[in-house]
């Protein structure tokens, strides 16, 4: 959070200088002063400034394309077109670079050594390990593990960069499908945690019932013990188990019609 704090506040504040000055040459200084900051790495707003964007066509545009570069492009842009841009100073060259790791990070969470130094013009591994810890994780712009075994830097963190204005539609679209795949997930979610409730309803009846059964049996071999005048010993035998014959006694009893046991009682 202390590093999204604190670029907001560098653009508030260069944003703020672009707005407040229409001197071409001030506005170029302003870009370099940006640029060349060791703690900011998104331009995009002060790309969209009203005065920056009238730099097109003067002496001066090759700063806005210097901007530009710093917004969307890479190192490997910036050689390509280094005859059309100004010349960079050395904050403005690491920077280039830093933006470049963040751009290759943003498409792989596993970058080869090899595929880095070719995007960084690094010429071994002790000079790529050292910019990748010295110049990226320790200025908080990228997290991540350097296996000197696979030689690769395994990415888990990387901040993010200015999305390019072609790149709106298609990130819309991205989170759209997101957002219609989280909806039905949801749906999908609440369907389960209602059946789960209904078996849980379910469960319960179906053990209120059971009680009510045992109880009711309870209740129904009490009667019939008090009404032969014994206890539940009375139906043990010497091991301890229910006699046989007891047991067969007390069914005959209990399908035998009333008037029948009125007039012969067991003995």
């Amino acid at each position: 959070m202390e590093m999204e704090k604190r670029q907001a506040d560098l653009i508030e504040q260069f944003t703020q200088q672009a707005e407040a000055t229409r001197d071409p040459r001030v506005l170029a200084s302003i870009i370099a002063d940006a640029t060349c900051h060791p703690s900011l790495f998104a331009f995009s707003e002060i790309l969209s400034v009203s005065n920056i964007s009238k730099l097109e066509g003067t002496q001066f545009s090759s700063s806005l394309d210097l901007l530009r570069l710093f917004a969307y492009g890479t190192w490997s842009d910036y050689k390509s077109n280094a005859g059309h841009l100004p010349s960079l100073l050395p904050d403005q060259l690491r920077k280039m670079k830093q933006l470049s790791v963040l751009t290759l990070a943003e498409t792989k969470k596993v970058l080869p050594y090899d595929k880095l130094m070719h995007e960084l013009d690094v010429s071994n591994v002790r000079e790529l390990e050292d910019f990748l810890i010295n110049e990226c994780m320790y200025s908080g712009i990228v997290r991540g593990k350097l296996d000197q075994l696979r030689r690769c830097f395994e990415v888990q963190f990387a901040a993010g960069r200015d999305i390019k204005p072609e790149q709106l539609d298609g990130m819309i679209e991205a989170l759209s499908n997101w957002l219609g795949t989280s909806d039905n997930m949801l749906q999908s979610i609440q369907e389960k945690i209602k059946w789960a409730d209904m078996m849980s309803e379910a469960n319960r009846k179906h053990k209120k019932e059971v009680e009510d059964r045992t109880e009711e049996v309870k209740k129904t071999l009490k009667v019939d013990m008090d009404m032969r005048g014994g206890g539940p010993d009375d139906f043990m035998s010497e091991s301890g188990a229910v006699g046989l014959g007891s047991l067969m006694d007390l069914e005959e009893d209990r399908v035998r019609p009333k008037r029948y046991r009125r007039r012969n009682p067991m003995p």
